[in-house]
């Protein structure tokens, strides 16, 4: 059985300067590249177990 932790909180989003905006875009690249790793590991059938096909990947990786 696999989990997946998706809650992160991105605290220091809304203050000023690039350096925050750059954080905020780097955290939401690297938690859709673990969400898109942890479930390119799982078989067809553990999928099918969550309701998803190796199509929503890509969808659900970037979800926000």
């Amino acid at each position: 059985m696999s989990a997946i932790d998706t809650n992160r909180v991105h605290g220091g989003t809304r203050s000023f300067g690039i350096g925050s905006k750059f954080l905020a875009a780097f955290s939401a690249w690297n938690d859709a590249r673990v969400t898109r790793n942890a479930l390119s590991r799982l078989s067809d059938r553990e999928l099918d177990d969550i309701g998803l096909c190796r199509g929503d990947i890509e969808r659900i990786a970037r979800a926000r």
